[in-house]
C-alpha cells in the first residue's frame, strides 16, 4: 500500500534561498529545507513530492497535477502571493488540504506584502518562521490528514 502524498511547491527565488538575502531569509539552502521535510514526511508516514519554480504557469500546473494525486499541499508562493489569481484559482479547484509558508513575516514588511490571495484558499498560513515554518506547516497538515 502506498503512503499518502504531500506535494510541496515554491514559488519564484526560493532556488536562491541561503545565499539570497541571509538577513531576512536565513542561511539554509532549499536542499536543506527538502532534506529536514523529507525526514518529517517519513516520521508522519507520508510521501513528499517538493517542486521549485520561478513561473508562475508551472506552479498552476504543478497545483493541477496534485488534484486527485496529492492528499495535501504546502505552498509558499513567494512574490505570487500578492498578485496571483491564476495560482488562486489552481488552488480553488483543488480538493485537498492546503498550507501557505512564508520565510518572513509578511505583515511586518512593505504593505504591498500584506495582501495574499493564497490566503484565500487556505486551510492555515504559517509567516515568520523561517524554514521551521515548513516543519510546522508539514506537522499541522499531517494533523489535519490524519483526524478521522
Amino acid at each position: 500500500m502506498s503512503k499518502p502524498l504531500i506535494a510541496v511547491l515554491n514559488g519564484p527565488n526560493l532556488n536562491l534561498l541561503g545565499t539570497r538575502e541571509p538577513e531576512i531569509y536565513g542561511h539554509q539552502t532549499l536542499q536543506d529545507v527538502e532534506s529536514e521535510l523529507r525526514a518529517r514526511a517519513v516520521h508522519h508516514g507520508f510521501e513528499l513530492d517538493f517542486q521549485q519554480s520561478n513561473h508562475e504557469g508551472r506552479l498552476v500546473d504543478l497545483i493541477q497535477e496534485a488534484r486527485g494525486q496529492a492528499a495535501g499541499l504546502i505552498i509558499n508562493p513567494a512574490a505570487y502571493t500578492h498578485t496571483s489569481v491564476a495560482i488562486l484559482d489552481a488552488l480553488s479547484a483543488y480538493e485537498g488540504k492546503v498550507v501557505e509558508v512564508h520565510l518572513s513575516n509578511i505583515h511586518k514588511r512593505e504593505p504591498f506584502r500584506h495582501h495574499s490571495y493564497v490566503s484565500r484558499r487556505a486551510d492555515g498560513v504559517v509567516a515568520g518562521l523561517g524554514t521551521f515554518g515548513y516543519l510546522a506547516a508539514l506537522d499541522y497538515l499531517a494533523g489535519l490528514l490524519k483526524r478521522p
